[in-house]
């Protein structure tokens, strides 16, 4: 039974390295890519952290290039608009990786691997592993095989931008640093945790805090907490 399981797992990365259209030097890399914390220790959470800044930078970079009349704020907009969670669990979806993320039993049955959160920060965290595997060039063409069919549209909307992007832009517009965001905490069991996570603008000597059953929520909540904040201080 565990060689069949085995062998499953072996075909179904291998299936994932073609349709990524990169083969692994260290496959290891991708095993632990594909691997939620609810199935082991060796989880992709370190990956998901640098898959995370590397597709910011390689987006960022496309749009510079493809949109040069644009402000700053404009290409934040879509870029947020790029890396939400959204996009990247469709774009999960579109690459297969219900199928092949590993999960353990707990999400399994509540359904994980139809999950938004734990699908995009699976794919971030396979960028991530590519980067590792294979430098940045890889890693930049990984991400633009996977946009190549994604709509960059110059005027898309602003409305119903999630907090973090809301934060972010009123930063921008005051010409002051991102937003830090740090975990400070988790509770429950591996399958079913909470993420206590800490939002903090340097400049200002303001820190908040948010809740939220993945890091991405939690820095939502976060992002929010910190918005209302800022908000009743009124105008800077």
């Amino acid at each position: 039974m565990t060689e069949r399981l085995n062998e499953r797992v072996s075909d179904g990365l291998t299936a994932l390295q073609a349709r990524l259209q990169h083969q692994f030097s260290n496959p290891a890399l991708l095993g632990r890519a594909i691997t939620h914390r609810s199935f082991s220790a060796d989880h992709n959470e370190r990956l998901e952290f640098l898959g995370d800044g590397v597709l910011n930078l390689v987006v960022a970079d496309f749009l510079f290039a493809q949109l040069s009349e644009l402000p700053e704020g404009d290409l934040s907009r879509i870029r947020a608009n790029l890396v939400k969670q959204d996009t990247l669990h469709n774009l999960s979806v579109e690459i297969g990786l219900p199928e092949v993320i590993r999960l353990g039993e707990g999400e399994v049955r509540s359904g994980g691997h139809k999950r938004p959160s734990i699908l995009a920060d699976a794919l971030e965290a396979v960028i991530g592993a590519v980067y590792l595997d294979a430098g940045y060039t890889a890693a930049q063409a990984l991400v633009q095989r996977l946009f190549r069919a994604v709509e960059i549209n110059p005027q898309m909307d602003a409305i119903g931008k999630d907090a973090k992007t809301e934060l972010q832009e009123w930063l921008q517009g005051r010409k002051m640093k991102l937003p830090l965001y740090r975990v400070v905490g988790t509770t429950g069991m591996a399958h079913k945790q909470t993420f206590d996570v800490e939002c903090e603008i340097v400049e200002l000597n303001l820190t908040e805090r948010g809740i939220g059953n993945s890091r991405r929520a939690g820095e939502q909540s976060a992002a929010t907490a910190m918005l209302q904040t800022l908000k009743a201080k009124g105008p800077l």
